[in-house]
């Protein structure tokens, strides 16, 4: 069993910076890949960003490459979205998501974890 939890959502202009954390319980989270998701009011949920389960492969939607970067510490058990240049249209609440032994994008059925979410707004 994991359990996922984001942190460092919040509200910033645009231009500006947020980085979202997703923390995770258990001793064997090196073995699960893990994804950013998000969903806006209205719309579908859709991959933002993916690490493989060893960490040497990323993943990107083509909305954030070059904003955004994902990278995992497995000694703390976190993953990190490092979000640059916002955009109103990044809006959205962000859940991470995990897929044992995974790709830095595996299918969507494949992930089997998710967290509950954190919201980012950013202003216009």
């Amino acid at each position: 069993q994991v359990q996922l939890v984001e942190s460092g959502g919040g509200l910033v202009q645009a231009g500006g910076s947020l980085r979202l954390s997703c923390a995770a319980s258990g001793r064997i989270f090196s073995s699960y890949a893990v994804g950013w998701f998000r969903q806006a009011p209205g719309k579908e949920r859709e991959f933002v960003a993916g690490i493989s389960w060893g960490g040497s492969s990323t993943a990107y939607a083509d909305s954030v490459k070059g904003r955004f970067t994902i990278s995992r510490d497995n000694a703390k058990n976190t993953v990190n979205l490092q979000m640059n240049t916002l955009k109103p249209e990044d809006t959205a609440v962000y859940y991470c998501a995990a897929a044992k032994y995974g790709s830095s994008r595996p299918p969507p059925s494949s992930y089997d974890y998710w967290g509950q979410g954190t919201q980012v707004t950013v202003s216009s």
